[in-house]
This record gives structure tokens, C-alpha cells and sequence, in this order.
């Protein structure tokens, strides 16, 4: 079975990956979604759920927020090098979100005023703290003003996974996770390809 497992901080991101999924990946691919307690929980286990994981047909993406992390290199050369201990191939890819979850919702209003049915929201889009979100010190916080307090993070993140769109170029950090979900589906899609012609 050709899985795309994504080992996750919260349970937030994965209420989002599992109605932004249906919209990606090939139906020939299965996603396990596994949520930690945390980025502390997420890594003190990475290693070890991952060395665990029996199915070879199973390729992985560690995704967390940078929160306060200074440095977002660092942050990634960090996980990286517990997903290559794992001595897992092809290496696990790692993917930060900068600097929350919320910063790939604040890049796309539209789906934010459709999840929620809050009018007005996408006019402020071209507005320059909403042009750039992977920018803003806390888009958690932004978007809970923004929704006048409306906003619960794992409820209307899996209603707002539904109405992000996956072409949206304006938060880097959502841009590269969407371009890392093609690369691994397209190597899962190309496993075992030609070995019946041999």
C-alpha cells in the first residue's frame, strides 16, 4: 500500500491536511495523518515512529510550526537530521510552517470569509499586513481578531482545509508544502513502474 505519512505538532493541522488532501493526492495514495501533543512531544517520537514503520511503500512528511524558533533553517537542519538517524530511504522531507498553521490561512482570506461565512475578509487580502502572513509575529492571534473570536483552531482549520487554494502563492511557507505533497505523490505514483515489463 503506497502511503504519504505526515507526522504532525497538533491536531489542528491535521483536521486541515485531512480535508485539504481530498483535493491532491491521487486516490491511488492512502494518508495516515499522526498528530503529537506538540512540537516537543513530535520530536522526542520522531525517530522512533518512524524506524517503526513497517510498510516501505511509505514515504513521510514532518511538519511543524516555527512558532518562536529564531532561525528556520536551524529549526529544519534539526529535524532533518533526526529523520536521516531514522536511516529511513528515501529521507523524510520536513516542512515548517511560518511562523503558525494560521499564516496559510491568513494567506488566503477567500477560503477564511467561505469556511466561516464571515463577509468582508477578503478585501483586506491586498492589505500589507495580509499580502505576506509568513511574516506576521502571530497569525494565530491575527486571524482570532480578525474573526471577532470566532476562530477554533481545529474545527475551522478542517472546515478552512476545504477552501485553501492549493495555488495560492502567497505564504512561502504553504507554497512549499503544496510543491513537497506533488514530489512525494509523484514518487509513490511511480513505484513499481516498469518492474511488470521486466
Amino acid at each position: 500500500m503506497k502511503e504519504l505519512v505526515f507526522l504532525l505538532e497538533e491536531p489542528s493541522a491535521k483536521a486541515m491536511l485531512e480535508s485539504l488532501l481530498t483535493k491532491i493526492l491521487s486516490p491511488d495514495i492512502t494518508p495516515r495523518l499522526i498528530a503529537f501533543e506538540g512540537k516537543q512531544d513530535l520530536e522526542k517520537q520522531l525517530v522512533k515512529r518512524i524506524k517503526g514503520y513497517i510498510n516501505p511503500q511509505a514515504r513521510f512528511i514532518v511538519m511543524r510550526d516555527l512558532d518562536s524558533a529564531p532561525d528556520c533553517k536551524e529549526l529544519k537542519k534539526t529535524l532533518l537530521d533526526k529523520c536521516i538517524a531514522t536511516g529511513r530511504q528515501p529521507a523524510p522531507m520536513v516542512r515548517i510552517a511560518c511562523r503558525e498553521l494560521e499564516s496559510f490561512y491568513l494567506a488566503d482570506l477567500q477560503a477564511v470569509e467561505s469556511a466561516m461565512n464571515i463577509d468582508g475578509l477578503v478585501k483586506q487580502q491586498n492589505t500589507k499586513k495580509f499580502r505576506n502572513p509568513d511574516n506576521l509575529a502571530s497569525p494565530s492571534r491575527e486571524l482570532a481578531v480578525l474573526t471577532k473570536h470566532r476562530y477554533q483552531k481545529v474545527s475551522d482549520s478542517r472546515i478552512i482545509g476545504k477552501h485553501l487554494d492549493v495555488n495560492n502563492q502567497r505564504s512561502a511557507s504553504f507554497k512549499n508544502l503544496i510543491v513537497g505533497i506533488r514530489r512525494m505523490e509523484k514518487e509513490l505514483v511511480e513505484l513499481g513502474v516498469g518492474k511488470d515489463s521486466d
